[in-house]
């Protein structure tokens, strides 16, 4: 993705072209015969449409007003162009990641904020976008919709090379984060090299250079220098400065030593040179082992017409999980049904209440950065509407400046709106959004601990009753016979 101009389309797909977490990253140009406004209004307004988005209620949006967003970002490209002096005759105004779920798994609303969350975290809080998650189709998904141009209209957002993998990446680990699906090999279907050779599969350059610097270390090297000398011996290019770094004969890159992992940075194996230090060779961790699992429906698959060979593995698939549902309800400390159900309410509850918390540091921080995208508006544009209100409502001077009078009537009519006398500071707002966002990153890892014990307890309860539910039908329809 070097070129600015090109789309990028990395398509994850279940079988049966089930759609789990499709990423695109979209640069958007000025279209044809339209001019930037036009350009940005007719996007914006599909991604916002009513009629997808639960009349606007799934649509929320960082440093900009959702309503005015179109104008906001085409106001700051002029700023940037009067900052810079820079113009593009084919620039982009605007880029576009859509985010969709496997169906059934998150609410629009959860949608919603895991969307926000993927945007924040992305871009860093350097540029204003918009979250509008559709959901008048089967498969939930959002339009996130970013300014090509910084907050600070200095600086533009850069389409790196490896964007594209950076987005999906992203996406995957807070999907991963909040329990939903992904796909681990997207873009394809067949295996790996390495996945198709098994146990001969071959090491990756990173294994076998920790190998090397092992068997360099046993050596006994006085210094880095005669460890790198051993290196070279090896067959590996040495590249000194800020940070050493090496490469093999058949690698294309060099690779840092701060990147190897624990115990073979530069200062580690320093440490351990000097004897301040033991050397541990680098162990490859094993696969962890999976937690229990709900169980299988097995009278309703049947139901929907599975056959006895399906039926045979679910009850062996079932004993399997339940046992390992039952280790867990011992090591828990749980002996009974309404011990489980005690825990089940209380974790529930602990989960929902933590969430609520976050939820309205969230909702506040949106409405913070919306009012302060508002009162920078008014300060912006108000020599302009003062200029405009002189001309006496001029039809000609409300065309050459419709984007930063738009901008101004739309920060009046939000200041009237919210019952303002008087504006907030922006130091003060800025103060309180700092104060919510700390709050909302230490409530976070606690939020994710509650979730997943309330995960594991509430799957515990289900395979329970399942289970015996699945037991007492056996029994009945052993006593009918």
């Amino acid at each position: 993705m070097s070129c600015p101009f090109q789309t990028v389309q990395l398509f994850y797909f279940l079988k049966g072209d089930m759609p789990i977490a499709v990423t695109r990253i979209i640069p958007m140009h000025i279209n044809k015969g339209k001019t930037v406004l036009q350009s940005l209004s007719a996007r914006l307004n599909y991604a916002t449409n009513p009629n997808k988005t639960k009349n606007g209620e799934l649509v929320t949006a960082y440093a900009c007003d959702p309503h005015t967003a179109d104008a906001e970002f085409a106001l700051s490209r002029r700023q940037y162009q009067t900052y810079t002096g820079r113009t593009q005759k084919h620039e982009v105004i605007a880029y576009q990641v859509r985010q969709s779920f496997k169906p059934g798994e998150v609410t629009p609303e959860e949608a919603n904020a895991i969307g926000y969350e993927f945007a924040s975290r992305f871009l860093k809080g350097n540029h204003a976008f918009i979250i509008a998650t559709h959901c008048d189709v089967k498969h939930i998904h959002n339009h996130i919709e970013w300014n090509a141009v910084s907050l600070d209209a200095h600086h533009k957002f850069k389409d790196f090379s490896f964007s594209a993998r950076a987005v999906a990446r992203l996406s995957d680990m807070i999907c991963l984060e909040h329990k939903l699906s992904v796909v681990k090999h997207p873009q394809h279907t067949g295996k790996t090299y390495n996945k198709w050779l098994g146990e001969k599969a071959v090491p990756n350059h990173r294994d076998v250079l920790r190998t090397d610097i092992d068997q360099v270390l046993e050596q006994k090297p006085t210094n880095m220098d005669a460890l790198l000398d051993g290196l070279k011996t090896m067959g590996y290019e040495i590249k000194r400065g800020k940070y050493t770094s090496v490469k093999g004969a058949r690698q294309k890159r060099f690779i840092r030593f701060k990147t190897l992992g624990a115990g073979y940075s530069e200062d580690e194996i320093k440490a351990v040179i000097a004897g301040k230090a033991e050397h541990r060779p680098h162990q490859k961790q094993p696969p962890k082992e999976q937690p229990f699992q709900l169980l299988v429906d097995i009278q309703a698959k049947l139901a929907e017409g599975k056959g006895g060979g399906y039926e045979r593995w679910a009850k062996k698939y079932n004993l399997k999980e339940m046992s390992k549902t039952l280790i867990f309800l011992q090591e828990q400390k749980i002996g009974s049904a309404d011990d489980l159900k005690e825990r089940a309410d209380t974790a529930l509850s602990r989960y929902h209440k933590l969430g609520d918390s976050i939820k309205v540091a969230e909702k506040r921080m949106a409405e913070i950065a919306v009012l302060r995208a508002h009162i920078v508006n008014y300060a912006k544009t108000r020599p302009v509407y003062d200029a405009y209100r002189k001309s006496g409502y001029s039809s000609k001077f409300l065309e050459a400046h419709r984007e930063e009078i738009t901008l101004h009537k739309a920060a009046k009519a939000a200041f009237n709106e919210s019952g303002l006398k008087k504006l907030p500071k922006v130091k003060d707002l800025n103060a309180e959004y700092s104060a919510l966002l700390t709050k909302k990153k230490a409530l976070y890892p606690e939020y994710r601990k509650a979730r997943d014990e309330m995960q594991d307890i509430v799957k515990a309860q289900k395979n329970v009753e399942l289970f015996f539910a699945e037991e007492k039908d056996s029994k009945e329809k052993e006593q009918t016979r």
